[in-house]
């Protein structure tokens, strides 16, 4: 094209409307073999395995639309992408993003709900039953040769105890914690729910939050992690659980304080604890929590609880439909700060 030559656009001439990038900023997050179900408009879809936090802004600088899974999503990230129209977590949690950010820019989040409604309460009983029944302790003894010194049919070096007849402690009451007091009651356990930390009066159904803790033989925690939440159990805590209950965690890192933790579990104020969630993930070798692993009544998972061929499944196909829906203009599960 020469000098001074340019295109002319008449008047009535439509103008084509690019279509809209969408950004993943960790697919790693799912499982190679689930599979991403297509989308009904047209798009450009820029996938990456994982993110690091200084990679955030320049990936999303000219997304439409955002899905992260754990990747954090900061104000001064969302400040530099000014397509940026939707962010579509791929979890529950939603504190990854800065939700404040999102609403004065009137950017819709969205996350997704009631999708491993099967999968954390298995889980969550497959942690209370290996430690009640001290499943962990006693395997690995059979594998250091336990069994064959022991010259018997068996040995008693761990302790076992019923689900039958004990109290089940449950701090969240949504789908995920009604589910658990589910699996409780065919197990025979009387299960409390707790009211809010700190907040009375909140009904028949709650029990309050320090009678909870005081009253329970196993107490599981199935809530989010907010400011109000955050470090929910520590110290002054674990001295008021008179039962030495199993602590079990599959929720958020960060709702136990866990170096409180640590020092509860090896002073004998817990019975055992089993985690699958911590503050940092995963952790570094000096964690708190690592440090306990040599402990037979701890367990920890890498934030699996969630995590069946059916759960994440489920998850990736409400995370496609919830970005399809609000291409339609009818958004679902809106996320506000």
């Amino acid at each position: 094209m020469g000098p001074g030559v340019g295109y002319h656009v008449p008047m009535n001439a439509a103008i084509a409307t690019p279509p809209p990038r969408i950004v993943f900023l960790d697919r790693s997050g799912f499982p190679p073999d689930i599979v991403l179900r297509p989308l009904s408009f047209a798009h450009e879809f820029e996938v990456f395995a994982s993110t690091a936090p200084d990679e955030v802004a320049m990936r999303i600088v000219g997304a439409d639309i955002v899905i992260t899974n754990k990747v954090p999503v900061p104000a001064a990230a969302i400040a530099q992408a000014p397509h940026l129209s939707r962010v579509a977590i791929a979890a529950t949690g939603y504190d990854m993003v800065d939700v404040a950010a999102c609403k004065a820019r009137g950017i819709t989040v969205s996350n997704i709900r009631n999708y491993a409604v099967h999968s954390v309460p298995e889980h969550t009983f497959a942690l209370i039953l290996a430690l009640r029944r001290s499943i962990a302790a006693y395997r690995q003894s059979v594998a250091d040769g336990a069994w064959q010194r022991s010259g018997q049919f068996c040995y008693f070096d761990y302790p076992i105890r019923d689900l039958a007849g004990s109290t089940l402690g449950i701090i969240g009451d949504g789908t995920l914690g009604r589910a658990v007091a589910d699996l409780g009651r065919a197990f025979g356990m009387t299960p409390l729910y707790s009211s809010y930390k700190g907040v009375a009066g909140m009904g028949p159904l709650y029990t309050p939050f320090d009678d909870v803790l005081r009253r329970s033989d196993v107490i599981t925690l199935h809530c989010p992690l907010t400011p109000a939440t955050r470090n929910m159990i520590a110290a002054p805590e674990f001295a008021l659980m008179e039962r030495r209950p199993l602590l079990i965690n599959t929720a958020r890192g960060g709702l136990v304080d866990e170096g409180a933790l640590a020092d509860a579990l090896r002073g004998g104020q817990v019975a055992g604890a089993a985690f699958d969630v911590v503050t940092v993930e995963p952790p570094p070798a000096d964690h708190p929590l690592m440090a306990l692993l040599d402990l037979p009544n701890f367990i920890l998972t890498p934030h699996v609880a969630w995590a069946s061929h059916e759960s994440i499944q489920g998850l990736a196909d409400q995370l496609m439909e919830n970005i399809e829906l609000f291409r339609r203009g009818t958004p679902r599960h809106l996320v506000t700060s």
